[in-house]
């Protein structure tokens, strides 16, 4: 029989991405955990967002691993231009 850690739910890893309601701007991140992030994000926890909420969940992909999600989030961000990343995306 498996052993009993064996039914342990394997987590998983996100990259999403944010819209501003207020200005439209995007802010992508990596988390294991995305209604908690958003909530952070919302109130006004992280620094570089909170003066841009409220924030709504447009985008998100799933990874097995913490460094797949962080490289995916890597290689997003540099895209830099927002248009290209709502398109290529498919982002609404």
């Amino acid at each position: 029989s498996n052993p009993p850690w064996s039914i342990i739910i394997s987590s998983m890893f996100y990259v999403y991405i944010l819209q501003s309601e207020k200005s439209g701007r995007y802010y992508i991140g990596s988390t294991g955990d995305i209604p908690t992030r958003l909530a952070q994000h919302n109130a006004g926890a992280t620094l570089s967002t909170k003066a841009y909420r409220p924030w709504r969940l447009t985008y998100t992909e799933s990874y097995e691993t913490v460094s797949e999600a962080r490289r995916r989030e890597g290689e997003i961000k540099g895209w830099k231009n927002p248009a290209y990343m709502v398109k290529t995306l498919g982002i609404k």
